[in-house]
This record gives structure tokens, C-alpha cells and sequence, in this order.
């Protein structure tokens, strides 16, 4: 996969275009491989977490200057968790950029969250050993910007509190089946938009939100959900 797209999309041009390649690398592409000097992406994610926990650390200890340790602490983890970094790199395509091997390709590892969320933290460690903390802390700022901006929109309590994973796990618990969402309304301009969101278990409607972007919503939605499932359970 051309890489060149790569760098379009996350806003820099490596100077050292192997360490790229090395940070889309997973360690399935390499085995059987002879070649020594070959090396995937595992230690670059390593470095790439605490790369990311730093410049976001950073900036919620500039941004949100009345927050206590451990509400910083908790929204740090869930700007940096699993979940989230999928999202990212789901956005990003970057599965597509991926460089996997066979078995991966046959079990659709583009897709699987993990390997993005992986892939992401290795870009990103990927950054910073080519251009230093400047330019890590630019692509994160630039790539998470709408995580950022609904940390922005709504009240820190609100966001700490990820309802949708809460509503996801007592669905796949009590059902094996997922929320599903789905976009009722969309008004106002770009600079001020509004969504309207639905939640749907089983085919049945259990949560509504509304939010200035489609993550807000979903999760007010979810946090409905939930209220009425607990009251239901009493």
C-alpha cells in the first residue's frame, strides 16, 4: 500500500520512510522471513503508548485546569484505551495500510480492532522517533480533534462515564447481540450542528440522544438505554 496516502491523511511527510513501514508491519508479515534485519511493529507500539499518554496528558492538564488527578486520570484512559484508538484508525483507513500476513488477510485483520489500534500507537511512536515530540504531538492533536472537540461539548462527568460500553456488555451478556445506532436527525450549520440518535436492541427502540456530534448523542442515547433497562430490572 502507497504510504505517501498515509502521510496525507495524518498531516506529515517522514524523512525516515522505513520507520512508517516498520510501524504498519505486524509481526504475522514476518514469519517464515529470514532476514534478521526485518522487524515489526510491536516495540513501536510500546513506545507509541506512552508517546500518546504523554501529549495527552499534556493536554488535559493545560485544558481542563479544574479538574482533580483522578478525573484527568480517568478520562486519560478512556482518550487512550483500546476502544478509542480503534475508532481513530478506523477513520484513518488505516487497515488499509496494514502489512499483514496471510492469516491475518484470511481473518480479515484489516478490520480487527486490536491490530488498529496497535497500528495506531506504532504510527504515532512512528512520528516521534522521526520528527521528536513536536511533530507526535501535532499528528495526535490533528488525528484525535474529534474526541478532543466532544470532550469539549460536553460535562467531563458525562464523558467519563462510557455508556455505550456499559450498554454494549449488558447486551452481548444478556443477548449476544450488539446496540445498534442509527442517525434520526441531522440540523443546523457545520460550525453548530445537532445530532439525533436512536438506540436499537433487538429491534426494539431503548435509547435517544442528542448532541453536537454523532459519539455525543450515542452516548446519551446508551445512558437512556440504560436507565430504562434498570428500571425495568426493579
Amino acid at each position: 500500500m502507497p504510504t505517501i496516502d498515509l502521510e496525507q491523511v495524518i498531516g506529515y511527510q517522514f524523512h525516515k520512510p522505513y520507520l512508517l513501514e516498520m510501524a504498519l508491519t505486524h509481526k504475522s508479515r514476518l514469519q517464515g522471513q529470514q532476514d534478521a534485519s526485518l522487524q515489526d511493529n510491536e516495540r513501536l507500539e510500546f513506545l507509541g503508548d506512552a508517546v500518546l499518554a504523554l501529549i495527552v496528558t499534556e493536554y488535559l492538564t493545560e485544558s481542563y485546569s479544574t479538574l482533580r488527578e483522578g478525573e484527568l486520570s480517568q478520562i486519560r484512559a478512556r482518550l487512550v484505551g483500546g476502544a478509542v484508538l480503534a475508532e481513530v484508525a478506523a477513520r484513518l483507513d488505516l487497515g488499509r495500510f496494514l502489512r499483514l500476513g496471510r492469516g491475518e488477510e484470511q481473518t480479515q485483520g484489516r478490520q480487527k480492532r486490536s491490530l488498529l489500534a496497535d497500528g495506531l500507537e506504532a504510527v504515532i511512536a512512528a512520528v516521534y522517533m522521526d520528527g521528536g515530540l513536536e511533530a507526535a504531538r501535532s499528528v495526535v492533536l490533528t488525528v484525535f480533534k474529534p474526541e478532543l472537540h466532544d470532550l469539549q461539548q460536553v460535562k467531563v462527568s458525562e464523558y467519563r462515564q462510557d455508556y455505550k460500553s456499559q450498554l454494549q456488555e449488558w447486551c452481548q451478556k444478556e443477548f449476544g447481540v450488539l446496540p445498534d445506532y442509527h442517525v434520526t436527525r441531522e440540523t443546523g450549520p457545520d460550525h453548530d450542528k445537532q445530532f439525533a440518535v436512536h438506540v436499537r436492541i433487538q429491534e426494539n427502540i431503548q435509547g435517544q440522544g442528542v448532541g453536537p456530534s454523532k459519539k455525543v448523542a450515542e452516548q446519551k442515547a446508551a445512558q437512556q438505554a440504560l436507565a430504562t433497562i434498570t428500571d425495568s430490572e426493579k
